[in-house]
């Protein structure tokens, strides 16, 4: 689809186009608040799967951005939603924090190191050894090995930080077996988000700030991409992949009406 008029529902990364360091990006609750008046189908889409909903609906009340935590959908809640469908009140071994733990106990799962059905790897600032070890020697004896999403880092004040896809690799090496990835950049998570919305690919929008995540999964799930140059990517990143978003914006104020 490369028609933005044809847009009925949006689906949008958080960091990097809506926030950035905890700040509201401009325009940001402007467009927030024109869908709202709207009435438009729309998630906010995250790949951190260490805090809830609810806790990212606080955080971006804090920064001025008014986003109900039945608009957002993380990484975490993805996964929960794909386990369910795959093994219905199933059983994990969970390496994560609460917006993973909180998302599979909603989906009905047990949580367990006896036997589970699939070991989950998420977000947390707290990876043990203790926890990695039980992982590999559960997948090992035949537990199916699951990733919230494949960052291999994450940003802080002092630098990088090894994030979900360093330890998976860190647990791929040791047990030979490759985990399947549900948030971006696989389309599995938009198409789950469309679910949730009741959207169809066809007159739905991605906004990102990642041509390697957003973006690409955007167009594999067939949707309008529109890259803003606010967060990662700017226009020399552009030229290093073989795709194109649909649009590339400045930022989201470009989509503000009467702007």
């Amino acid at each position: 689809m490369g028609r933005r008029d044809e847009v009925e529902a949006w689906l949008t990364d958080m960091d990097g186009v809506l926030v950035h360091e905890n700040h509201a990006l401009p325009g940001a609750a402007e467009l927030l608040q024109q869908w709202e008046e709207a009435g438009t189908p729309y998630l906010v889409l995250t790949n951190n799967s260490i805090f809830t909903a609810r806790d990212l609906s606080a955080r971006l009340r804090a920064s001025g951005l008014n986003v109900p935590e039945q608009r957002i959908w993380t990484s975490a809640l993805a996964t929960a939603d794909f386990l369910k469908q795959q093994v219905p009140g199933g059983s994990a071994f969970v390496i994560g924090e609460a917006g993973i733990l909180t998302a599979l106990h909603e989906a009905g799962y047990i949580m367990t190191e006896t036997k589970p059905d699939f070991v989950v790897v998420g977000e947390t600032r707290n990876y043990s050894f203790e926890a990695i070890t039980k992982a590999i020697r559960l997948i090992d004896r035949g537990a199916r090995f699951i990733v919230t999403n494949p960052d291999a880092t994450g940003p802080s004040p002092d630098g990088p930080l090894p994030a979900t896809g360093a330890i998976a690799a860190l647990i791929t090496k040791a047990t030979g077996r490759e985990p399947y990835v549900v948030g971006k950049p696989n389309p599995m998570m938009f198409r789950s988000a469309l679910n949730k919305i009741g959207a169809h690919s066809e007159n739905t929008a991605m906004i990102g700030d990642r041509m390697d995540t957003d973006i690409v999964a955007g167009i594999e799930a067939g949707l309008h991409t529109l890259l803003v140059l606010t967060g990662i990517s700017d226009e020399s990143e552009i030229e290093k992949y073989p795709f194109r978003p649909d649009e590339v914006l400045s930022g989201v104020s470009e989509l503000v009406e009467g702007d």
